[in-house]
């Protein structure tokens, strides 16, 4: 099983084949309007810009389950995204990435990953004790922890990278710039 193996819904409704992606190199994230990371579709869209022509997709899925930062509908995000950071990667309908709701895409992903920690840092810490209030034992099972966590795919649909929202961008650059 692969990335090409899941069909997910489009911002406008519409049913989605990852398949559609084959030969890609996909960065799969999580997001919200109203968090802290924001910011990073800023870098992302950059990214984007940069590597969408060398094989690069990025695949926005927003999610509300991270202290309920992403409360809009599905066209209140995209305009939020389109109007305030001029994402044009593909954004897909609000989902649940964790839990019993989480998409197939994501129960996947959640499987098939592991998390690293948080890094160091202030927001490393702050990062650390928001996870374990949510899940007691989150260092020991790969679920999504927070917004902006970024899941790396290669060309042939299989997961080579996770990176959690503190990780730098350079670094996420820099892994997928070598997946290209």
């Amino acid at each position: 099983m692969n990335a090409y193996d899941f069909k997910v819904t489009a911002q406008d409704g519409s049913e989605v084949s990852l398949s559609d992606y084959k030969g890609k190199v996909l960065l799969i994230v999580n997001t919200a309007t109203g968090c802290g990371f924001t910011p990073h579709y800023t870098q992302l869209q950059e990214l984007y810009d940069e590597c969408k022509d060398k094989g690069l997709e990025i695949l926005d899925f927003p999610c509300n389950q991270f202290g309920e930062q992403a409360p809009g509908s599905d066209e209140e995000i995209y305009t939020f995204c389109t109007g305030r950071f001029g994402i044009t990667f593909p954004q897909f309908s609000k989902v649940d990435v964790i839990g019993d709701g989480a998409i197939p895409l994501y129960k996947w992903i959640e499987e098939n990953t592991s998390f690293d920690g948080f890094g160091f840092g202030p927001m490393s810490l702050v990062m650390n004790g928001v996870a374990k209030k949510m899940d007691k034992d989150f260092k020991k099972n790969g679920a999504i922890k927070w917004n902006f966590t970024k899941i790396l795919i290669d060309r042939e649909g299989n997961i080579i990278g996770r990176f959690e929202p503190t990780v730098s961008m350079k670094k996420v650059a820099d892994a997928v710039k070598a997946a290209l």
